[in-house]
This record gives C-alpha cells, structure tokens and sequence, in this order.
C-alpha cells in the first residue's frame, strides 16, 4: 500500500511517518513544505490541478492529511486549515487514483461541553475560535466531498515532542526552570481546565489503523479522561523530582489581579509567562477582557487562560467509536507522556 502523507514535518505528522514506517506492506512518500520532503509542495498556496498531477503520478491508495496551523489569526489559519483541506480535497475528486483519505481534525471543532459529560461525534460543533472555525470547516469540506474519507478528532495530544507553546510544554519548561534556580515553590495559573490528553504514539496509531480500514465519518480520538491541569501539574512534579510546592494562581471569576509590569506581579513574571499565564496574546489570538480593563501596569486584569482553543473548562472524548470501528484502545497513560515531556524539557539547559 502507498500512502502519501502530508505535514510529516509536523508534530502529529513525524510520529505518523514512524508508525507507517514500521510497518512493512506501507511505502510511504511524504508531501510538504520543507527540504526534507520527497516532495515539496504548500497546499496552501499551490494549485488543485499541480497536486492532482502528483497524485496521478505516484497513484497513491491512502492519502494522510496532517498538516495545518494551530497558531495565526483568523486568515492565516483558514488558509491552512480550510483552504488547503479544499485543496486535497479537489485534486483528489480529479485524480484516476481514487485514494482514501485520512484528515486530522481536533476536538476545538466541538467547542465548549457541559461538565462530567463525554463529547460523541454526533454532538453539535460550536466552536468557540478562530482555530476551531478553521478545522470545522475543513472536516465539513471532508465530509461533503463524496470522497472515500475519515476525519479522526484528535483531543489533547501530549507525550514526546510536545511543542514549548503548548499548555503542557508551558508547564515542563516552568518546572524546569524553577528547578534550575533553586526556586521553592512555583506559581502556576489556570490549572483548573480540564482536558482529555492522548498520547501522540496512540494518536499515530489510531491513523494507522484508519487508514486500513473502511471506516468514514467522523471518529473521536481521545483517552476518554479528562485530567484536571494542577493534576497533571503534580503528576509532573512527581516525575521530574520537584520537591517544592506548587500554588494556584487561578482567582474566582470577575476576580482581579496585577497585570504584567505591576510591582506585585515581577516576582514571578517570568515563571507565569513561561506558561503563558499573563500574555493570551503568546497564542496567537489575543482574548478579550470581558471587564473592560486595560491590560497596563497601571490596571488590573483578569487571569489569562492557557488553553486559547475555546473550549472551556472541560472536555472529555467518548472513544467508543474509535473501539468499534477501528479495534483502536490507547495504550499509554498520562504519568508516561509526561515523564517523556519532561526528559525532553529537563535537556533544554
């Protein structure tokens, strides 16, 4: 079988490329933007007729969409989340190949969920940003294409590699840098959301197993936990060996505090920056004050959120779908992907 992949420069996309390789019945050709791919090409900007023309030419059977921008504004995300899905998605409908396509999406195309509950794909998207607009609107493009194709929502990826922005980077980096000065104690915000972590490895696994089978649709991809942050948080401490106490910073809602530059609020600047605690803006969306204050050192300004994907404070996956129709189960826990974020993070010195 040969399955063309693209992004596999990304995250999600290198862990991908490992487990096709693994497997011996796969030849795998990948598509992207960098030096390193066996084929370049920016589907954001190249056209429909030129990959159809590639498609033809190496007459893949799977085609493996991993590729896409978590960070931007609004027309740089749906220029590479929407814009190249249509892309695929045409050159595709015009090619002799008639491949099968595997699209990521993720679970921000849900939005907010009720507390407790679990998220089944037949639940309505309401997504509460730009990055989640984007990747619905992908899937949408997936779904009415008339294409052989399954969109796997993937939740909370975590585990090796896991990028320094992102809330679970954010937190390895803060430990570890509180480690390195001898730091105490370390003052973490926003450890109330609660999230529903997966491994990248079962996350690659699940593509693997999608791209065997003749599922269509849409299919959770998900642990079907959800884990409160200061959990994880502990977990991390545990892990790595930080012996000092870990303290909340998270206010009651409409609650106030220092805003960056304020005199109360240098004493740990730089550890609350490094998990984004008071700049929303480091997300690449900058997230309004619903209490009107401006963000100087002369005001006060509420909590910064670290999960700039609007979802609220809860989300949890009901992976039933992905049992019954891929035989796919995760396999490796949450305490092993952290301990792999922070081998990783306790290297950068």
């Amino acid at each position: 079988m040969r399955v063309l992949l693209i992004g596999a420069n990304g995250y999600l996309g290198r862990f991908v490329a490992d487990r096709l390789l693994a497997d011996p019945a796969v030849q795998l050709t990948a598509l992207g933007r960098g030096d390193d791919a066996d084929v370049r090409f920016d589907l954001a900007t190249g056209s429909p007729g030129a990959l159809t023309r590639f498609l033809d030419a190496v007459h893949p059977g799977v085609v493996v969409n991993c590729a896409g921008a978590t960070r931007g504004g609004a027309r740089e995300l749906t220029r590479h989340n929407t814009v190249a899905v249509a892309t695929v998605c045409e050159a595709l409908r015009r090619s002799a190949c008639h491949a099968r396509l595997v699209q990521i999406g993720c679970s921000s195309e849900y939005g907010p969920s009720q507390p407790g509950s679990s998220t089944a794909e037949d639940a309505v998207p309401r997504p509460g940003g730009p990055y989640g607009v984007s990747k619905l609107a992908a899937t949408e493009l997936v779904l009415g294409s008339g294409l052989d194709a399954v969109v796997l929502r993937v939740f909370s990826p975590a585990g090796p590699g896991t990028p320094a922005g992102s809330p679970l980077g954010r937190l390895a980096e803060a430990m570890r840098r509180a480690m390195q000065s001898g730091d105490g104690e370390l003052r973490l915000g926003g450890l109330g959301a609660q999230r529903d972590f997966v491994d990248v490895r079962d996350v690659a696994r699940a593509v693997h197993a999608a791209s065997l089978s003749a599922a269509q649709g849409v299919i959770n991809i998900g642990s079907g936990r959800a884990v409160r942050l200061r959990d994880a948080a502990a977990t991390l401490a545990r892990v790595a060996g930080y012996g000092g106490a870990l303290h909340e910073l998270d206010t009651p809602p409409g609650a106030l505090r220092p805003g960056i530059g304020h005199p109360r609020a240098e004493a740990v600047g730089h550890r609350a920056e490094a998990l984004g605690l008071h700049r929303a803006e480091s997300s690449g969306h900058h997230r309004p004050d619903p209490l009107g204050h401006r963000g100087d050192a002369e005001h006060a300004t509420p909590v910064a959120f670290p999960y700039p994907d609007g979802c609220g404070s809860w989300q949890q996956a009901d992976v039933r779908t992905a049992r019954d129709r891929l035989g796919w189960r995760p396999r490796i826990n949450l305490e092993e992907s952290l301990a792999d974020i922070w081998m990783e993070a306790a290297c950068r010195i």
